[in-house]
């Protein structure tokens, strides 16, 4: 340990012989929520839960976090509960609750450096479940820098109706059945009631599976962490373990930013690509990397998933759920087989205290025979990555689609121009969206949303009737973990600040080739510069409040939506 590293960690444990001594307030309050004077010179632990009543995700990380402070307590370390908000993505999709959704990530990260820092705790455990908890929690411990590890609330149970397995996007999917008449209303009520049976995040490979998995193998969560069911024993078991990794955290003063690396976070990328993970990880991986001080852009993204197949048959695309995964061997044992065909870093330090290579000696070994989740390389599902980065004339910074293969790779057709996602469910009412065409929903970027809203009612509405192989969808917004077909999101620049899926009218005819990564408008030039000059910058929908902070503050897609850069 260096000098530095020393000085630090001194700092920190002379908390009483500094602060509380300097400051006889805080000692005094310290003893009223219940500390002696022997745990006055013990190390203090945030434990900062997204708890809440009113989310499957979140409904029981209250209930996880008093497991963790057990933990915490019985390796001698003082550990201290703390909340923040959480937002519920699949409650909001499809309203204007969801323009909260990315921002919250923000607001959490805000909220967590806030109260480690106010309290000077020593070290910070973060239980977390839903889509934008995650990143923020990690975006936070970057900032803070100091001892962290994170714990996912776990994967929710399948529903079950007539045989058939639910989850949340068989709940929206049912809504574009109902409108193309092919759903009767007992089975539309039967698959809404039984979709989501209890605790946990929506159970395919969707954005918080996705973000769960790459963190633990970006090394900030214990193995197993995101393999774990919500209502697993083992989840249980993962909290009270973190007193004793917190510890030797706390030992060695491992903080995160010796974790987060450019190796590690190709490793999070790399399960990204072999799962079949969710388009919002690269919003998010762009803002963790800006927070940790590492360079990572699009194109980095983009030759990952060159080099990484995707090996996964998980939901949305695929047949499987996250809780499937535990049988085989969790994450673990799908890095195992990375690391040996060298797609792996093995060398990155990891909130055990050991290297990925030392943790994944203990991990169990795929076996591509008796399972059918997972693919070895040779029977890839698709030889290179789902996700891929477009550019061209209607995206000249970038867009982000989400090819597996099973939606062809190339879709050209005519543009039918929604200004809010709203305008698809009535038009899928009306029979008005036709096969051959490319649906256009703009002025849903972070700052003309404002939110930068996901699309998942209306691509499972689409699913639902039937068109999700017949027609195209691209947006400034972004769209769920639970989305699947042709689709690219993240159009940068967006349309509220001037870019070209503003001047898309209808008729036009629109190219998406995911194999030349091109996204093309086939206007001419001067035709659109015609356009531009009839265009008007649209107000902000917003100029107090949260979101008018955010219209202000937020960094484009490209940049990973960050609030915090000048």
């Amino acid at each position: 340990m260096n000098q530095e590293a020393t000085t630090v960690q001194l700092n920190r444990f002379s908390r009483t012989l500094t602060q509380e001594v300097s400051n006889p307030a805080a000692q005094a309050m310290l003893y009223g929520v219940g500390l002696t004077e022997a745990d006055m010179q013990k190390p203090q632990i945030g434990i900062a839960s997204t708890g809440y009543e009113g989310n499957t995700c979140n409904m029981h990380l209250n209930g996880l976090s008093v497991y963790v402070k057990q933990g915490i307590q019985a390796n001698d370390m003082v550990g201290l509960i703390f909340n923040t908000i959480g937002v519920s993505d699949g409650m909001t999709n499809g309203n204007d609750g969801m323009r909260y959704s990315l921002p919250s990530r923000d607001l959490i990260a805000d909220s967590i450096e806030t109260v480690v820092s106010a309290q000077w705790y020593d070290g910070v455990v973060t239980v977390v479940g839903c889509d934008k908890n995650m990143p923020g929690a990690i975006m936070a411990m970057a900032r803070l820098d100091r001892p962290s590890i994170m714990v996912y609330g776990g994967t929710i149970r399948s529903g079950h109706y007539k045989g058939q397995k639910l989850d949340i996007v068989s709940a929206f999917e049912a809504l574009g059945k109902k409108l193309a008449n092919n759903i009767s209303d007992e089975d539309y009520k039967g698959v809404i009631q039984n979709s989501i049976p209890g605790a946990g995040a929506c159970g395919g490979m969707y954005t918080a599976n996705t973000m769960a998995s790459s963190i633990e193998a970006m090394g900030l969560s214990l193995p197993f962490s995101s393999s774990y069911p919500a209502t697993h024993e083992g989840k249980q078991q993962e909290c009270k373990k973190i007193g004793a990794a917190m510890k030797v955290l706390l030992e060695r003063n491992i903080t995160p930013k010796e974790i987060i690396s450019r190796e590690s976070l190709e490793n999070a990328l790399t399960i990204v690509m072999a799962l079949g993970g969710s388009t919002n990880a690269v919003l998010h991986y762009l803002a963790i990397a800006r927070t940790a001080g590492i360079s990572l852009t699009l194109d980095d993204i983009q030759a990952i998933s060159d080099r990484v197949p995707l090996l996964a048959d998980l939901k949305p695309s695929g047949k499987y759920y996250m809780e499937d995964m535990l049988a085989i061997g969790g994450v673990p044992a799908v890095m195992k087989y990375l690391y040996q065909q060298g797609m792996i870093h093995g060398d990155c330090l990891t909130v055990t205290g050991k290297t990925v290579a030392e943790n994944l000696a203990e991990a169990p070994d795929l076996d591509f025979d008796a399972q059918k989740i997972v693919f070895p390389l040779s029977q890839a599902i698709k030889k290179t990555g789902h996700i891929q980065i477009l550019y061209g004339n209607l995206a000249p910074e970038g867009g982000v689609a989400k090819i597996t293969g099973k939606e062809g790779e190339r879709f050209e057709g005519t543009a039918k121009v929604c200004e809010h996602e709203g305008e698809i469910i009535d038009a899928l009412a009306k029979g008005e969206i036709l096969p051959g065409q490319v649906i256009v929903i703009r002025n849903a970027g972070p700052k003309g949303g404002p939110g930068m809203a996901e699309m998942l009612k209306p691509t499972s509405a689409i699913m639902g009737a039937g068109l999700g192989d017949k027609v195209a969808l691209i947006t400034d917004g972004r769209f769920s973990g639970g989305t699947h077909g042709f689709v690219v999101g993240h159009i940068t620049p967006e349309a509220h600040e001037g870019g070209p899926i503003a001047l898309v009218k209808d008729g036009d005819r629109i190219t998406l080739d995911a194999v030349s990564r091109n996204i093309t408008l086939h206007v001419s030039d001067e035709e659109l510069a015609e356009r531009r000059s009839q265009w008007t910058k649209p107000e902000p929908r917003f100029t107090r409040g949260m979101l008018g902070k955010y219209i202000r503050d937020v960094k484009p897609a490209s940049e990973g939506c960050v609030t915090d850069e000048v």
